[in-house]
């Protein structure tokens, strides 16, 4: 029972005994705005479920335009949907090379437990003759514990758009893309079944998680490889689609490896070219764990966000600091709002991180 169903005419027959169905859970139609801001009132009030469609179940006609003006108008406000994160399930971002156990933990935790079904994906990788029951790419989930694994692989998209080839990813509760060359991963699997099956994974709560190429595809859009002449001369997708990724990040650019490899600068010039685009660039041993509009940074590193929003501000001029910063770090433990673009650092209450403002508005605390 879903309660109430409030439908709306624009006829001005036999008016309904509104109290006495909306009792019942039945049907309530709607003619009058006054009966509308009734209706909507109570159900509303008492927590009820609600439901609403456009037209009287004994008429074709839809709802006149005025009444359809009328229900925004009554509508309470509510907060908004998430628009940058998966709405349901979990998400583990690594930038790779995980020497610790506590992402891959985290990892499993989030899919059920060790007993879950986890498919783990190494087709970023080049040694396809290793990609079986066997498969390398296993040997740190059973260290962990985990106890039901499989492994998953094609480089032909029409294999990746079978039903048989899917049905191991039906039953999981978690999958992890491997590390290796990044643009493999969505060169195989990009708007395929198995595309479709990830969404699906997320939307029964299930986690996908991922480490340095298996981090990259998890966004929006993709960074290009150190080695673009290779990438471009192996890539099988239209070059229109080169740069995107399965998009469980919406308007997310992820980058690996940072402080390991001195990229922190990197990302800066990506930004400059995608300035709406939120930049999450993350160090080795490193994850964000997503749930929602909301990460946690896990690990024994750092994240640095990129926020075309918000910047590190210069000190003084007799302090010598005049440089300021277009970046700022995330350590293990600290929080982030995907949606308000927010940072927070634990303590007896969560606080902002220090020293990061709103873009050309200076910290009079500094």
């Amino acid at each position: 029972m879903i309660g109430p169903v409030i439908h709306l005419s624009a006829s001005l027959e036999e008016r309904h005994h509104i109290d006495q169905e909306i009792d019942e859970g039945g049907m309530a139609t709607v003619y009058l705005a006054e009966d509308l801001l009734t209706v909507m009132s109570r159900i509303l009030t008492e927590g009820g479920p609600m439901a609403i469609q456009g037209s009287s179940p004994s008429s074709p006609k839809t709802a006149s335009p005025i009444l359809s003006l009328l229900l925004l108008w009554t509508l309470p406000a509510v907060a908004p949907a998430q628009v940058v994160g998966p709405e349901r399930g979990a998400l583990v971002i690594s930038g790779g090379g995980e020497t610790t156990s506590h992402i891959i933990d985290r990892f499993i935790e989030l899919a059920g437990g060790p007993n879950a079904p986890i498919v783990v994906v190494p087709t970023s990788g080049r040694n396809d003759e290793d990609y079986h029951e066997f498969c390398p790419c296993l040997r740190r989930f059973r260290e962990a514990g985990a106890t039901n694994l499989s492994v998953m692989h094609t480089r032909d998209r029409n294999v990746a758009n079978t039903d048989v080839f899917v049905e191991s990813l039906r039953q999981a509760r978690g999958l992890w893309f491997n590390g290796g060359s990044h643009w493999l991963h969505t060169d195989a699997y990009l708007d395929t079944k198995v595309h479709e099956e990830l969404v699906a994974l997320l939307d029964r709560g299930g986690v996908i998680g991922g480490g340095s190429a298996g981090a990259h595809v998890q966004g929006e859009i993709m960074n290009v490889s150190r080695s673009p002449e290779r990438e471009f001369s192996e890539r099988k997708l239209p070059k229109e689609d080169w740069r995107r990724g399965f998009g469980f990040l919406r308007g997310v650019i992820i980058d690996v490896h940072v402080l390991a490899r001195n990229r922190q600068f990197d990302m800066i010039g990506v930004m400059n070219a995608h300035p709406d685009m939120l930049g999450i660039a993350i160090d080795e041993n490193t994850a964000i764990a997503v749930r929602g509009d909301k990460f946690e940074v896990i690990g024994t590193s750092y994240v640095i966000i990129h926020d075309n929003q918000r910047t590190i501000p210069p000190d003084p001029p007799e302090t010598w600091r005049t440089v300021g910063g277009p970046f700022y770090f995330l350590r293990p433990g600290d929080s982030y709002d995907l949606l308000t673009r927010e940072a927070f650092r634990p303590g007896m209450t969560q606080e902002p991180i220090a020293r990061v403002t709103p873009r050309n508005v200076r910290d009079p605390g500094l």
